[in-house]
């Protein structure tokens, strides 16, 4: 069974107001004792599995994983290659804060197995990483990247949002083309989403946090379609933009239903053997999680086996986040006609209202639908 594997990592230096990942501050003494808890869930993950695994990609999720020494992040690394048969060629994600990596910490990473470095630099304006609470400055994001390639990441990501109150679209353009002046082989740039229970929202309901408006955040969106493209970038996915052959392969097996076995707090899995499909997730609680894997039980939680109509569902709303395309064949093959048939009639609407287009036995979204896609994404729901 192929399954990528993802490693969670809840510690930050703080918790930006933004944000509502499964993540807090910790010291290193956490990340230590955090570290031996997930060797202990590999090896009762690896025990409880019904057939063996061969990892084609390993993603250090956060929270800060750049918190975790390059000796923690090895040890890691060489236990998945150990009990999941992590491949040689695999892909190994760590997400990083400029605030946290030196010179020697790239260098330890890399050294380590560490092979694609996503940087969550989020802007280069000193005005908007104070307001969002993030713990390093423009310049620090700039040297971050140069101390990156000097250490050998030739697989470079960065994370920029849009959208953010008082942004304007004159500093959103000029964001973008700082970020075409680094040439990182991937970018992911999203909108600021106010999430429930954040900081932001109590902001946000106070009248205190003023976003612009829709129209602004559309040409916001356009704007980075349109300068990425013409640089060379190939946007692949709603959010998402790379240069050619050098996509994420860990997050397209979310988009593609592969299966991914998730370690660490709130960390989730999906095991697929049958085209249907299992899901789960690990205790959110930290105290929860460290007990009952010190008592070797597996931390789960909302275990629920889909129903072939959920994996359906979910085929064409994942499908269809990837802007090459879905094919309608390998679905065809898999899934019963009857169970097809509601969504067949739902793409043949969408592709008569021009919001899909259709090449062949492929379907993607049109290029104006984009802006739109989740609104076509509820109607498979």
């Amino acid at each position: 069974m192929r399954a990528g594997l993802y490693v969670h990592f809840p510690f930050c230096l703080k918790k930006c107001l933004y944000c509502d990942f499964n993540s807090a501050a910790g010291s290193g003494e956490d990340a230590e004792r955090y570290v031996e808890f997930l060797l202990r869930e590999m090896e009762l993950r690896y025990a409880a599995l019904p057939e063996a695994v061969q990892a084609p990609t390993l993603y250090f999720g956060g929270g800060t994983p750049s918190l975790m020494a390059p000796e923690q992040v090895g040890r890691i690394i060489d236990r998945a290659a150990r009990r999941f048969g992590l491949a040689g060629d695999a892909e190994v994600t760590l997400e990083a804060n400029p605030g946290t990596i030196t010179p020697e910490r790239l260098a330890g990473y890399r050294a380590a197995g560490v092979n694609r470095l996503s940087l969550g630099i989020q802007s280069f304006d000193e005005r908007l990483l104070q307001m969002l609470g993030r713990v390093h400055t423009r310049q620090q994001a700039i040297s971050a990247f140069d101390e990156a390639r000097r250490a050998g990441f030739d697989n470079l990501s960065i994370d920029l949002m849009h959208s953010l109150p008082g942004q304007t679209l004159e500093e959103w353009r000029a964001a973008l083309c700082r970020a075409i002046e680094l040439a990182p082989e991937h970018i992911s740039a999203y909108a600021l989403s106010v999430e429930e229970g954040t900081p932001f929202e109590r902001l946000y309901d106070e009248g205190a946090l003023v976003l612009p408006g829709e129209e602004e955040a559309a040409r916001m969106f356009e704007a980075t379609s349109e300068m990425l493209k013409a640089a060379g970038y190939l946007h692949y996915e709603i959010s998402n933009f790379a240069r050619p052959g050098l996509f994420s392969r860990h997050n397209l097996s979310y988009w593609s239903r592969q299966s991914y076995l998730g370690f660490g707090s709130g960390a989730h899995s999906f095991w697929n053997p049958d085209g249907i499909g299992l899901r789960w997730s690990n205790a959110v609680n930290a105290a929860s999680y460290r007990e009952e894997v010190s008592a070797s039980v597996l931390p789960e939680r909302d275990r629920l086996e889909l129903a072939p109509d959920d994996a359906v569902a979910e085929s064409f709303f994942l499908g269809l986040r990837v802007l090459t395309g879905l094919g309608l064949a390998p679905l065809k093959a898999s899934f019963d006609a009857e169970l097809l048939a509601p969504r067949l009639a739902q793409v043949d609407e969408l592709l008569r209202d021009g919001l899909l287009v259709a090449e062949g036995d492929t379907i993607r979204l049109a290029d104006s639908s984009v802006i739109i896609a989740n609104s076509i994404f509820s109607r498979f729901l």
